[in-house]
This record gives structure tokens, C-alpha cells and sequence, in this order.
């Protein structure tokens, strides 16, 4: 029974990962939306990603004090977390789609 309750737990987190995810990342549901041209919606993913990690990259230099990290090794880690998330969403929704056999 604690199993079946953490395994819902579970669940709940990956849902509202997802949604957050969606919110922030999917033009689909965020308000880059509104632009109809895809080029330019991915310009501005492009550029919002690299201006949030350079936020973190400096967030991370002064107020962590993590003197050896700079801002291209925070692109370069964020690349790493993001580029797998991406993919595998990629593959759900293909799944979900049918389009996976």
C-alpha cells in the first residue's frame, strides 16, 4: 500500500514537472504562442535560454562564490540537463501520438 502511495506521489510530481515544463519551454503553451512564425519563436527560446543561463551563471559566481565557474559552463550545463528532458518528452509525445510502434 506504501508503494501504491508513493508510486501516486510520484505521478503527481512528474505531472506538475511536466506542466511546468509546458508553461516555460512548449511554445505551444506559452506565450510565445502568439507569434505564428516558428523561426522567430525559436529565437526567442534561444535567447531567453541564454540569458537565463547567464543569470544563473553570475548567480552562481557571486552570491555561491563559486569562483571556477563562469557563464559558458553554465550554458554547457544547462545544454546537458535540458538537451535529455527534450528528448525524452520528444519520444513521449511521439509515443502518446501513436507515431512510435
Amino acid at each position: 500500500m506504501k508503494t501504491i502511495k508513493l508510486f501516486t506521489i510520484l505521478m503527481k510530481l512528474i505531472e506538475w514537472i511536466l506542466t511546468c515544463w509546458r508553461g516555460v519551454m512548449d511554445n505551444r503553451y506559452n506565450p510565445l504562442s502568439y507569434i505564428k512564425d516558428p523561426s522567430i519563436q525559436s529565437y526567442f527560446t534561444l535567447a531567453l535560454f541564454v540569458m537565463w543561463s547567464c543569470y544563473f551563471g553570475i548567480v552562481a559566481i557571486v552570491w555561491l562564490d563559486w569562483e571556477n565557474y563562469d557563464i559558458p559552463t553554465s550554458i554547457i550545463i544547462h545544454i546537458a540537463v535540458l538537451v535529455p528532458i527534450m528528448i525524452t518528452n520528444y519520444v513521449f509525445k511521439e509515443a502518446k501520438n501513436g507515431n512510435i510502434k
